[in-house]
């Protein structure tokens, strides 16, 4: 998602990804599973199938841990400010973990082209020999969103095909 926030200078983004939702109802659709496990769990332990009963616990607890890996992962953020002569990024999750100040004149945006119609192009700020990934966790529609805040704010943007080897899945 892009999300245009106040700025003192320039312009400010908020970058993150789709969430489709919050913490708590990843609890609350967990525990109706624990529930609805419980009970049948219960019911085969009941009718001497006991043997259901550990292997329900793993898979309430493989799908704890999937729950909180995935909620994990979405809470990660990007905040891009662009001022008329600095480019400052800044990544991190719960707090700024990473934050990199760039001269707009030395800058450049690359652009992954993808490798398939439904995978969302994937963007590289370049300033010396560094690349930063931009924002890699945004669907088709906000990267197209950003690769147009970019070129309104004079960034060249350029297109580069990426030679993937070739593998079984592919």
């Amino acid at each position: 998602m892009v999300e245009e926030l106040s700025a003192e200078e320039g312009r400010r983004y908020l970058l993150t990804p789709n969430r489709s939702m919050s913490w708590g109802g990843n609890v609350r659709v967990w525990l109706a599973l624990l529930a609805l496990t419980a009970f049948v769990a219960t019911g085969m332990s009941l009718m001497g199938a006991w043997v259901v009963l550990p292997f329900a616990g793993i898979e309430l607890a493989a799908l704890a841990g999937a729950f909180y890996y995935t909620s994990r992962k979405c809470q990660r953020k990007e905040v891009l400010v662009l001022t008329p002569s600095i480019i400052r990024l800044e990544k991190g999750a719960t707090q700024k973990e990473v934050e990199w100040d760039l001269p707009k004149q030395f800058v450049r945006v690359y652009q992954n082209l993808a490798p398939h119609p439904f995978t969302p192009p994937k963007l590289y700020f370049k300033f010396r020999d560094d690349e930063i990934p931009l924002a890699h966790f945004l669907n088709i529609e906000d990267t197209r969103i950003l690769i147009s805040i970019l070129q309104q704010y004079g960034i060249p943007i350029q297109k580069r095909e990426v030679q993937e080897p070739i593998s079984f899945w592919r």
